[in-house]
């Protein structure tokens, strides 16, 4: 069992570099019901940094957690930051009758995103426009998952707006598991499942990004992957297995690509799954398909479920990369680093199984989002300020705004709509597009050779709750980088929700608007 790398007792304890992965921790739903009881801490490594977490009573550090579709997830979540001094504390940008919680943001502020999940966005449930649970206070949230909920990958973490990004490089972020995949992907029934989540922090002493300095460290499950001595976890596996791997992009800022290679050559990667949905589930059939891939583009929160045959005993290296990435002129230096060395040997480590087919798969959530009408069609920009200390996401004819949460709704819709969205970005750098409460169908990635991007083919025509838009080269000659999304309000949720940037500096620096969906009338 790897050991912390904190001498001291620590609420939030780190593994050591080069410590063997395992599975995080996990709790699972009974009757149709599961009840958690988590305490938000904080500490400081050995380095300085701030770190955040979510632990259980019996000391479980940011757990995975298994529900089933229908199912409803109590998290009972107490602040234990310390208080704040006075002068830290500011009136929430919000009308007093929308306040949920606390009606006043401090340092220690926290709430809870359920993110990817098609679940409601009213007080109690998945609001992080309104929520603010302040040190000391204690704060339940009731969430009813759909009973059309797809079966895969999500996640929570705070969300409060302006120290989210502090949150995330901390490391206070955890998977939720929607059960029953295996009933749409039979495939992976009776297979080693493996969950790892990539998180990112501060680098150690700040040197300058640039180079071999990346902006942002990494770590797998919270085993370290720190420069300069970019030491990789160790992924023990049974030699020439197929294991489902579930993998969860779960860094504040840093995009990801990832690939597997046997002494260099990349390996294919059979993606069962992508933010939440196994891939190609929406259709009639309500089967899904396995698409082929060498490697596959995350941008941060992004999700991807594949299977993969493990290495033979005869294979000399056997590594689980990230691959560097031109994030554009103003972007972050995303480089590339070895993030585990896979052991092949007779046992596997840490992990658990999949269960065996149980019943039919069920009518797909977004069945035939594809040729559903279209009620709109819209325009959306992301862009910067020139020192890049202000951000913005536009609706095109409208002047850029900083977020505030008591801004009125930049969108409008209704509760049955379905609408295209295209979505430009007119900045040096990547940005990354994020939806709550609902998925959206990618029906192009369009302009991305003005840099030399290629389009993920593997997401085409596939539902997301991410998505990555290269950047703009500048040349005022060339079109700009977008994408065309088709966003699906048929479902039960109403209220007001937010779409922004993921890239959580930017979000907490503005790039984040409000849509109101009104009920069917």
């Amino acid at each position: 069992t790897p050991s912390p790398a904190l001498a001291q007792p620590s609420p939030c304890p780190r593994f050591q570099a080069g410590s063997v992965v395992a599975n995080p921790p996990a709790l699972y739903s009974r009757g149709g019901a599961l009840t958690v009881d988590l305490s938000y801490d904080t500490a400081t490594d050995a380095e300085g940094r701030t770190l955040y977490c979510f632990t259980t009573p019996s000391g479980m550090e940011s757990p995975t957690l298994h529900v089933r579709r229908g199912d409803r997830l109590t998290v009972n979540v107490t602040n234990h930051l310390p208080k704040p001094a006075p002068s830290s504390a500011m009136q929430m940008s919000t009308n007093a009758a929308l306040v949920c919680g606390s009606a006043m943001m401090d340092a220690s502020s926290m709430n809870i995103h359920y993110h990817g999940t098609n679940v409601s966005p009213a007080c109690h449930s998945d609001d992080v426009i309104h929520t603010i649970i302040n040190s000391g206070e204690k704060f339940t949230y009731n969430i009813q998952f759909p009973t059309d909920e797809p079966p895969g990958l999500y996640w929570y973490h705070p969300h409060i707006h302006g120290i989210a990004e502090a949150a995330l490089l901390g490391g206070a972020s955890g998977a939720i598991i929607v059960d029953g995949i295996e009933n749409i992907q039979p495939m992976v029934a009776g297979l080693q499942e493996r969950v790892l989540i990539i998180r990112d922090q501060n680098v150690a002493g700040q040197p300058t990004p640039g180079g071999a300095v990346p902006a942002w460290d990494l770590s797998v499950n919270y085993v370290p992957v720190s420069y300069p001595a970019l030491k990789p976890a160790v992924i023990r596996m049974q030699s020439r297995k197929q294991e489902f791997w579930r993998v969860a992009n779960e860094a504040a800022n840093t995009i990801l690509d990832l690939q597997v290679l046997f002494d260099g050559v990349p390996q294919t990667l059979l993606l069962t799954g992508l933010d939440g949905v196994p891939v190609g589930s929406q259709d009639a059939s309500r089967q899904g398909i396995l698409i082929p891939v060498s490697h596959m583009r995350l941008p941060p929160a992004s999700r991807v479920e594949f299977l993969l045959t493990s290495p033979a005993t005869g294979v000399k290296k056997a590594q689980f990369v990230t691959q560097a990435i031109d994030t554009g002129p103003d972007g972050d230096n995303d480089t590339g680093r070895v993030l585990a060395t896979l052991v092949a040997g007779t046992e596997g480590s840490g992990t658990d199984t999949v269960a065996a087919v149980s019943q039919p798969p069920w009518t797909p959530r977004f069945q035939d989002l594809g040729t559903a009408p279209l009620t709109a069609a819209r325009k959306l920009y992301f862009s910067e300020n020139a020192t890049q200390t202000e951000f913005y996401i536009t609706v095109e004819g409208k002047t850029p705004v900083l977020f505030s949460g008591d801004l009125p709704p930049a969108i409008i819709t209704t509760q049955g709509s379905v609408e295209d969205w295209i979505i430009e970005n007119r900045a040096l750098e990547n940005h990354e597009f994020h939806f709550h409460q609902i998925h959206f169908l990618v029906v192009s990635q369009d302009n991305f050779a003005v840099n030399g991007s290629v389009p993920i083919q593997a997401i085409q025509g596939q539902l997301m709750d991410m998505i990555d838009i290269p950047y703009w080269d500048g040349n005022t000659n060339h079109p700009y980088p977008r994408v065309r999304v088709r966003m699906d309000f048929r479902g039960a949720d109403i209220g007001d929700f937010v779409y922004h940037c993921h890239i959580l500096n930017h979000e907490d620096k503005g790039m984040m608007a409000i849509i109101r969906v009104l009920p069917k009338r």
